[in-house]
């Protein structure tokens, strides 16, 4: 499985074909990082690239664009409809495959402090990075914008950076954080009163009693009303939803939508969700879709990671099998729950299949990137044991060096048993609710949650019988057992009521 790291930079600059260009050629210029977008809007006088790439590409991609930005775009005379706090605005991280958020947590701090140091930028930590309540909130850090940050850094505790200096240049401040993946949506009004648009963005924004997971703000671009929205949490807050919302109020104004658009890159199934549901395609499957169905084919991964296990090599072993068995159970769950979430007949459990889709989907790629965890803590262990110990100091240093590893060996089996847990949960749950026709999956899901559970504690119990910490040993097979006992009750449950309604 690829290690991949999403980065969506917002730079104040959307007219100058020349210094949009410096930048995104800074960042093109890593190795290994990729540029799959870059759109600029004059009005906005803002440009939205996006790169992908290993965690540590990616971030010094960013670095490199944050830098040509400071050099090239001067904040005192920058002007644009979008709020600002500095040349680079916002840096974003997103995980996509192989990286958790508490990895682009780390790799945002890290930059925060880069940019801080060697660029003499203020930096302000948001989202999931955050290191202040007060600062999770996008707009409550760029409130006021570069002037007011300027009026106020070094003289009010409150504007004091995370990192970097308690002053401002020409370049501003920049905002990095954490986050999930952001749909930046706008639609644009047959009228040029931009109060009409400002009034529906109140209507839709959570922070005004509107949509849990949407921002917006009201903007004249091009001559039109425009509502600009930043969608955080699509399979919670669909963009359907918001469309209809949108449409309805402007009826009340008397203006209608005239178009949409997006601003970068969105996900698939963010799509394929609204088509579902403009279509009322209550049996539809995403492996329907044509494209869907041909990248399937070239799907080599499970055969390479097959073959690996297959080999005369002791890793990827029991413990990555454990993993993948977990993994798979997730993937039913996720299943079972998308053939619930928009069908009319399920309409009153959409909200319990959605929240089950989202956790499914986090255990799934927890599961996934444990599969490699598993064969690296292996690995680890057997290093140590290879350790010299031809003097005691040797003895004694290999000695640690089998315990640390040994350590790390049973937390990652024990951690696999809790996540498959938690999957069963949500077996029993899309068993319980979910579409009566994937009952039978449910069911499955639960099985293979089971024998990751049951796999995984064998790994723990093989790793713990091995180590001098006879507390935290025993702690860890309490814990295992209590896992075990309400496996074996969710198991029972979810077979019974898949049976029921199943009719079998």
């Amino acid at each position: 499985m690829k290690t991949l790291i999403e980065c969506v930079p917002n730079f104040s600059e959307g007219r100058r074909a020349d210094v949009i260009a410096a930048i995104v050629n800074a960042m093109r210029a890593v190795p290994e990082a990729r540029v799959l977008d870059a759109e600029s809007d004059a009005d906005h006088n803002r440009s939205v690239v996006t790169l992908v790439g290993p965690p540590g590409a990616v971030q010094e991609a960013a670095f490199q664009g944050i830098k040509t930005a400071a050099a090239l775009i001067d904040l005192d005379v920058h002007r644009g409809e979008h709020p600002r706090l500095g040349a680079t605005d916002v840096v974003p991280f997103i995980p996509i495959s192989g990286v958790t958020m508490a990895d682009c947590v780390a790799l945002a701090r890290d930059l925060g402090r880069r940019v801080g140091e060697e660029l003499g930028i203020p930096v302000y930590l948001y989202e999931q990075a955050a290191l202040r309540p007060e600062r999770v909130n996008l707009e409550d850090v760029r409130r006021g914008e570069y002037e007011a940050l300027k009026a106020e850094i070094g003289k009010n505790p409150a504007r004091d950076p995370d990192f970097g200096p308690k002053a401002v240049g020409k370049a501003g401040a920049t905002i990095i954080g954490a986050r999930p993946f952001l749909v930046a949506f706008n639609a644009y009004l047959n009228t040029d009163n931009v109060s009409i648009a400002q009034k529906i963005a109140r209507a839709l924004r959570h922070s005004n009693g509107g949509y849990r997971y949407v921002k917006a703000m009201g903007l004249l671009v091009a001559g039109q009303a425009q509502v600009s929205m930043n969608l955080t949490n699509f399979p919670q807050t669909p963009i359907h939803r918001v469309v209809e919302t949108i449409r309805s109020e402007a009826a009340r104004y008397g203006v209608v939508v005239t178009h949409t658009e997006l601003v970068g890159l969105i996900p698939q199934q963010a799509l394929i969700d609204a088509a579902q549901w403009y279509l009322q395609l209550d049996l539809f499957e995403p492996d329907q879709i044509l494209e869907n169905k041909l990248a399937a084919l070239d799907e080599g991964a499970p055969v390479g990671f097959l073959d690996a296990v297959a080999a005369n090599t002791p890793a990827p072993g029991g413990g990555a099998v454990a993993a993948l068995a977990g993994a798979l159970a997730a993937a039913l769950v996720t299943m079972v729950g998308r053939l619930t979430v928009g069908k009319r007949h399920y309409a009153d459990v959409q909200e319990e299949a959605t929240e089950a889709v989202t956790r499914a989907e986090k255990l799934r790629a927890t599961l996934t990137k444990a599969m490699d965890e598993d064969s690296a803590a292996f690995n680890a262990v057997m290093a140590a044991y290879k350790l010299p110990k031809a003097t005691e100091e040797e003895q004694h240093a290999r000695d640690a060096a089998i315990q640390e590893a040994t350590v790390h060996a049973t937390e990652v089996p024990l951690a696999t048993a809790r996540a498959a847990l938690e999957a069963l949960e949500l077996a029993l749950l899309v068993a319980s609710k979910g579409n009566v026709n994937a009952a039978s999956d449910a069911a499955t899901a639960a099985w293979m949650a089971m024998a990751s559970i049951q796999s995984a504690a064998l790994n723990v119990r093989v790793n713990a019988a091995n180590l001098q910490d006879t507390a935290q040993k025993d702690a860890w097979l309490a814990e295992l057992d209590a896992i075990d006992t309400r496996a074996q009750t969710l198991l029972k449950d979810v077979q019974t009521v898949a049976a029921q309604r199943a009719g079998i």
